[in-house]
């Protein structure tokens, strides 16, 4: 009688894995009846034959594996991968991840497929674009898959907490009920990808950090991937403080929209000034999103269209009224 300990790995939802009232536990029990199998925590315990201990644990593996890339695991996947075929997937081209309950997370536009392509190969990244064309979302999908297959540590994700145009100091509640506003789009993307309970978790142990661009100054960010989103709302100090934390085996994701400025009128914004500056450095990456990526309501592509149109008129008159000036 053999009896050996598995620890699952700390991505792996426990939720996940066990199923409902630990139902693929049992199932797993019912596929073995001549062991003896016992999971609390990320702990699987197995008492059985050396023989049959072994192939346990590498169809506990292979289950592991399979709940990890999909984020979902049934009854039948677990069947057929006792019976020793693999589960049969569905293969999409331009897959990110699998968020929750097997959710497709995928690069949906062009654009987005660019964004996934440059992160292989840089580490600092521009995605400049409008609202709803989905470069923040795929840029914590990139971060989430990272951190599912172990090539990072921790997830950082910041926003300058300008939006409102009021200083948190003078913001009711404490220091958590006065960032939450301002950084709920991010917790939004995350809900989509990691369950409740795992979340919970990393956020509790800080694998996953979410918090104001104030908060990164004095430190180093290492074995991370980083991701500044409403960088146009940055001073250019601020993104400049941002950008020189960056640590070893770390990579950058910093996101803005140009039309949606909300700086004091004579302060240039910190995400246009970068863009100038660092234009031509080696191992940096920009990718300009437009209005053919706005995956949201097919009316929020017509009202970005309509201010465009509107801001271009104001551009050309400003420049007919300087130009009868200077005649």
């Amino acid at each position: 009688m053999t009896e050996h300990i598995f620890e699952l790995s700390e991505h792996t939802d426990s939720t996940v894995f066990y199923g409902v009232n630990n139902a693929n536990i049992q199932l797993l029990k019912n596929l073995h009846p001549n062991l003896r199998l016992m999971a609390r925590g990320h702990v699987v315990k197995i008492e059985g034959s050396d023989e049959d201990v072994e192939r346990l644990i590498d169809n506990i593996k292979k289950i592991e594996r399979y709940s990890l890339d999909n984020n979902s695991l049934s009854e039948e996947n677990i069947i057929e991968i006792v019976k020793g075929s693999e589960p049969v997937e569905i293969k999409f081209h331009n897959l990110i991840l699998h968020g929750v309950n097997g959710k497709s997370i995928m690069a949906r536009t062009p654009n987005q497929q660019k964004l996934v392509k440059d992160f292989e190969t840089n580490d600092l990244l521009f995605a400049i674009g409008p609202a709803g064309s989905g470069k923040t979302y795929t840029a914590i999908a990139l971060a989430v898959r990272s951190l599912k297959n172990k090539e990072i540590k921790k997830i950082i994700l910041s926003r300058p907490a300008v939006e409102a145009g009021e200083k948190l100091g003078f913001l009711p509640g404490d220091m958590k009920e006065k960032i939450d506003p301002y950084l709920q789009p991010l917790y939004d993307a995350l809900q989509d990808m990691i369950t409740p309970l795992k979340l919970k978790e990393y956020m509790e142990n800080g694998t996953i950090q979410i918090a104001p661009l104030a908060f990164m100054r004095g430190r180093t960010l290492s074995d991370a991937v980083v991701i500044l989103d409403e960088a146009q709302n940055t001073t250019t100090m601020q993104i400049k403080m941002f950008l020189t934390r960056m640590g070893l085996n770390t990579k950058m994701i910093v996101t803005g929209d140009m039309t949606q400025i909300d700086l004091p009128y004579s302060q240039k914004s910190g995400l246009k000034d970068a863009l100038e500056v660092l234009k031509n450095v080696k191992g940096i990456a920009k990718v300009e999103f437009d209005v053919k990526d706005i995956v949201r309501h097919k009316l929020v592509q017509r009202i970005v269209e309509a201010y465009e149109k509107k801001e271009k008129k104001t551009i050309i008159a400003k420049g007919e009224k300087n130009k009868y000036l200077l005649d």
